[in-house]
């Protein structure tokens, strides 16, 4: 700026310069020097115009990108303050995190104690319930011992009453004996009277005793017949539930067989030419054959008989545990049997 307003001053000066030259006549024309000192200061001018041009677009880029720059910095603050924000809240936030991890560390303890205590507790019943083991065991030993005693009770009854009708018969004999010498053993007979009602009422006590330890051991009989024909019943209706499960699941398997080895087209081409659906035909497929039909009645009969020979044991004079102990166990092992091939067919079929 200072350079033009030189230049514009020199050329104030000349145009000052060439209008007095002009004005006097009597001065000589402006000589070529000067002529071209002008021009190359015009150059110059323009220049200089130029170039000023030029530095003011440039002034203007750079305060724009002044502008832009403040702006941005205004933007950065404001992230800043907010991102001073965000940390003090995650501060915040950690020191929350912290009397959280504290409260949980103290919880963890707390739940730690009360597992070991659970624990304890756990082998205490495990403890309690071997004992309660034991104890049934010795329960079972004490039933077998009451069921011998029964037995013998009941031998001990027969005997009595045998005894009894021995004592009859010996009564009867007295009292024909006592009617025989009444004539003859008058002076004795009040006697043999007094001795007479005093073994008579000996007898009814003892008769009376007998009778109610006969009640006794009726009843039990009875609750052990109704026990034992529950029990073989219910062993008879989980083996046939077994035989149908049995059942059930071989025929799913050969029901499977057949869908694996047909395909569906084969399925619905059979179903198309029998002119049913692809349900019935898989009914179809599921109907028994006669040969397991046969095998289900002579395992319905094998039961049927094996509960007559139960009801014939228990009708049956003693002793028969021994063959009812074997009837049972066969039945049993027989349904170990059928358990253990159901769970094999059942992973087989998983």
């Amino acid at each position: 700026q200072q350079e033009k307003e030189d230049l514009e001053g020199k050329l104030k000066l000349r145009e000052h310069l060439s209008q007095t030259a002009g004005k006097s006549e009597a001065t000589p024309a402006p000589s070529k020097n000067i002529d071209s000192q002008m021009k190359q200061l015009q150059c110059k001018l323009k220049n200089s115009n130029n170039e000023i041009t030029k530095l003011s677009t440039t002034i203007k880029s750079l305060r724009k990108e002044v502008q832009e720059k403040e702006e941005r910095i205004q933007e950065l603050q404001a992230k800043i303050s907010h991102l001073d924000k965000d940390v003090s809240m995650k501060r915040h936030l950690i020191e929350d995190l912290k009397s959280r991890l504290k409260a949980n560390q103290e919880n963890e303890k707390t739940s730690n104690e009360t597992l070991e205590s659970l624990d304890r507790k756990v082998k205490t019943l495990a403890e309690d319930c071997s004992n309660k083991k034991t104890s049934i065991d010795s329960l079972k030993r004490r039933l077998n011992v009451a069921t011998k005693e029964k037995s013998q009770y009941e031998q001990m009854y027969h005997k009595a009453k045998d005894e009894l009708e021995k004592k009859d018969l010996k009564l009867t004999s007295l009292e024909r004996k006592m009617i025989e010498t009444e004539c003859a053993m008058t002076e004795l007979e009040s006697t043999a009277s007094q001795q007479l009602h005093g073994l008579a009422k000996q007898s009814g006590q003892a008769l009376e005793t007998l009778q109610k330890k006969l009640l006794l051991t009726n009843d039990k009989v009875e609750e052990f017949m109704t026990f034992v024909k529950a029990l073989t019943r219910e062993l008879q209706h989980s083996v046939q539930e077994l035989r149908t499960k049995i059942k059930q699941a071989k025929k799913m398997e050969e029901v499977r067989a057949c869908k694996k080895g047909l395909s569906h087209e084969s399925v619905q081409l059979a179903a198309s030419i029998l002119n049913v659906s692809t349900t019935d035909l898989e009914e179809i497929l599921e109907v028994e054959d006669d040969e397991e039909t046969a095998k289900t009645k002579i395992e319905f009969e094998k039961d049927k008989e094996w509960l007559q020979y139960i009801q014939k044991l228990l009708e049956a004079q003693c002793p028969f545990a021994s063959h009812l102990m074997d009837a049972v166990l066969e039945k049993l092992n027989e349904k170990k049997k059928l358990v253990e091939e159901y769970s094999s067919l059942m992973k087989h079929a998983v």
